[in-house]
């Protein structure tokens, strides 16, 4: 119950609420105005959820990181509009750090993993190293995943960045995080999926070493 009620106050803090601010503060600030307006509900929930748990996660540092891309831009002159894409334009960026982690040995996930696996137990990065090097699999599918994700977070900056320009301002406020979180849901359900996979694959070569 813990869970899905804070599903639902992240949905409504994140897709509701800028919407609601935006046409409350649209007649008296005008469309600029309202758009920085429609800011406030994320970041002050940021805010909060930095409060209570004492760190900074990655949703977090998404939003704040998107808002401070948006404040820069339009100081230089850019469009309204750069701010209904304020948080993809960090993950776009993100998308491309993932991308050009693919031209090392070893790309963004493995270090993404590795940090994971270490936080549950102190000897298991070490493993995760020793298994990097042993299993041609591991790499490969580790590498997928680095390539899906910067694949993904990419097409979804570009894509909002293409729909923001070509819609009306309330539709793209309402439309847009929407994009985004079916987008980000189907990615999380595809890692789950490649983690399990990778997971029975490891599972079923212990069992053959063993026989």
């Amino acid at each position: 119950m813990k869970i899905k009620t804070g599903v639902v106050l992240e949905l409504v803090v994140n897709l509701f609420l800028p919407w609601l601010v935006y046409r409350l503060a649209l007649p008296s600030l005008g469309s600029l105005g309202a758009l920085y307006a429609s800011a406030a509900p994320p970041l002050i929930w940021s805010v909060v959820e930095f409060a209570k748990v004492r760190r900074v996660d990655a949703l977090s540092v998404l939003v704040l990181l998107g808002i401070a891309l948006s404040i820069v831009l339009m100081a230089l002159g850019g469009s309204p509009r750069i701010l209904l894409v304020r948080e993809s334009l960090a993950s776009g960026l993100i998308g491309v750090v993932f991308l050009l982690s693919l031209l090392r040995e070893r790309p963004l996930v493995f270090h993404l993993a590795r940090a994971t696996v270490a936080r549950q137990d102190a000897n298991s990065a070490g493993r995760f190293d020793a298994l990097w090097h042993e299993r041609a699999h591991l790499r490969a599918n580790l590498r997928a995943m680095t390539a899906m994700w910067g694949g993904a977070l990419t097409a979804e900056a570009l894509l909002r960045c293409w729909l923001a320009w070509h819609w009306p301002v309330e539709r793209s406020l309402a439309v847009l995080p929407i994009i985004s979180y079916v987008i980000y849901g189907a990615m999380m359900l595809w890692t789950i999926w490649m983690r399990k996979r990778m997971r029975a694959r490891e599972s079923n070569a212990l069992a053959a070493r063993a026989a």
